[in-house]
């Protein structure tokens, strides 16, 4: 599977953008920037998106990729039924966005939406794609996606008490976010949020459960924090003696 992080960032600016992540160039992860990061030819290849909740920053590209590949085919849109209810009610509700599954025709519509059910394994265009109920703000999902033997896990927003969903997955990648730096720890318990030292206890969580540690990618970084929360996050790899890595926009990963 080929990575690409096209938006790191909790907070969108012109260097920074909202979390959306591509496997293969065809299966997108959250909707946080693929309009922004892509060409018009790069988004008419998406053939599917995960969504992990509703928040904002997570579903705000949904609209304009759709009316950006009216004419050129349809995308599969994936989601637990209150991510899909929200959608279709605060956004594409005919007024401040068109229903997309009306248009060109509802015969033949720009995007599909599909529920999934958290904890039951579905193929996505080739892919066996895992929902997996994490902890956070609102109803959230994680996906831990499998091909050719081998996997991911992204937790999506969550702040923390993983040990349930690390009993579930085997990824060879953890991607998981770490929002706000160690001396907000009160604000990310309140907003279900983790920071370097709440994801060092995560880790030594999946560590305990699983009798290994995967490779680590942070993302949903908020920007204000970031240089704060790049040297807590390499005290916390140097602690538990593995790589942490912190992604920024444009990161490509090779998971082969």
């Amino acid at each position: 599977m080929k990575i690409r992080v096209l938006g790191a960032h909790q907070c969108e600016s012109i260097t920074t953008k909202c979390f959306s992540l591509l496997i293969d160039e065809v299966l997108a992860v959250d909707a946080g920037s693929l309009t922004s990061s892509l060409s018009f030819d790069e988004q008419q290849r998406i053939r599917a998106i995960l969504l992990t909740h509703y928040h904002y920053d997570h579903i705000k590209d949904i609209p304009t990729l759709g009316l950006n590949t009216l004419r050129s085919g349809k995308t599969r849109v994936f989601s637990t039924e209150v991510v899909k209810e929200a959608l279709f009610q605060h956004i594409l509700n005919g007024d401040i966005w068109p229903d997309l599954t009306e248009l060109p025709s509802a015969q033949q519509p720009t995007m599909t939406f599909h529920s999934l059910e958290p904890g039951q394994a579905l193929d996505v265009d080739g892919y066996e794609v895992l929902p997996v109920p994490v902890r956070h703000a609102v109803p959230t999902v994680g996906y831990q996606i499998a091909c050719n033997g081998r996997r991911l896990f992204y937790t999506g927003d969550t702040g923390g008490r993983l040990a349930p969903v690390w009993k579930c997955i085997e990824p060879d990648l953890l991607i998981t976010e770490v929002t706000f730096a160690d001396v907000l720890v009160g604000l990310a318990h309140q907003a279900e949020h983790l920071t370097p030292c709440l994801l060092k206890e995560e880790l030594k969580s999946f560590r305990r459960i699983k009798g290994y540690l995967p490779a680590v990618l942070v993302v949903h970084v908020n920007p204000a924090f970031e240089q704060e929360i790049r040297t807590q996050i390499e005290k916390v790899a140097a602690d538990l003696g593995t790589k942490i890595t912190v992604a920024h926009e444009g990161l490509q990963l090779d998971l082969a």
